[in-house]
């Protein structure tokens, strides 16, 4: 997902690819059938969000850790204030997606948003003048891909419904607002290195820990957070990541909860 500040509406059209409005029809099927297909799982910089990793490490029955140690690489851009989480791929040739099999994916089910919204891309344009986020689409198959020749005719809205991405939309652009904290530097002289960083990124990758953290750490003598709530996290992992994003809003921005409240 990508954040999109433009000071004119207009400026939308000016980004790669053809936008797509509510109900605006575009071609495209992916099959066996078409010559490229699996080819977009090759050579890929494909950036996880924190319900991609989620999603991929409870498919895999592995532990957080595991995943990051495996199957991650956190990388700091110069100028950034906060990592970016990409999928590693393969030690091949082709750079190949480590989920790819002669079958096709195996992980189909859970399969991050960048890939389940293909060839579509989607963000969030923030309208200063209404102070509300608006999700835009662009459709942007690379030049290789077959499938926008197919005569399939697709709107958005029923694509999103074909790949069941509601979900993983609603959980990206959720964790998009939060990013928006470490637009500018957040950490003071510690920097993205420091403690509370790394705090952060455990709320947000790091599900298991931050878990841990909750539960087993002095958080709940220091903090007060209602029993159903636990309960639930406890035993969801879409809202233990829920209270991790929440937590840093919190813990870094020092934005007011109403789930998270300090133990007076």
């Amino acid at each position: 997902m990508k954040t999109i500040k433009l000071n004119d509406h207009k400026q939308l059209d000016q980004v790669p690819g053809r936008r797509l409005g509510a109900g605006e029809r575009f071609s495209f099927r992916c099959h066996p059938g078409v010559a490229c297909f699996n080819r977009c799982c090759r050579n890929l910089n494909l950036f996880l969000q924190p319900y991609d990793a989620m999603r991929l490490k409870n498919c895999l029955r592995i532990s957080s850790d595991a995943f990051i140690d495996a199957h991650v690489d956190v990388v700091l851009r110069e100028g950034a204030h906060f990592p970016e989480v990409l999928l590693r791929m393969a030690d091949d040739v082709e750079k190949t997606c480590p989920f790819l099999t002669d079958a096709g994916c195996s992980v189909y089910a859970h399969r991050p948003d960048t890939c389940r919204t293909f060839p579509v891309e989607h963000g969030l344009w923030h309208d200063d003048r209404s102070g509300r986020p608006e999700p835009v689409y662009y459709f942007r198959p690379p030049d290789f891909c077959l499938g926008q020749h197919e005569d399939q005719q697709l709107t958005i809205e029923a694509w999103i419904e074909d790949q069941q991405a509601g979900a993983y939309h609603r959980m990206t652009r959720r964790w998009g607002a939060v990013r928006k904290l470490f637009a500018q530097n957040p950490w003071g002289s510690e920097g993205p290195d420091g403690p509370r960083a790394k705090m952060a990124f455990m709320a947000a990758y790091n599900i298991d820990r931050f878990k841990a953290f909750v539960f087993e750490s002095s958080f709940l003598r220091r903090y007060k957070i209602k029993s159903a709530l636990l309960k639930k996290v406890q035993r969801d992992d879409e809202a233990l990541l829920m209270l991790g994003f929440e937590w840093i809003r919190f813990f870094v921005g020092g934005l007011p909860s109403k789930q998270i409240r300090l133990r007076r």
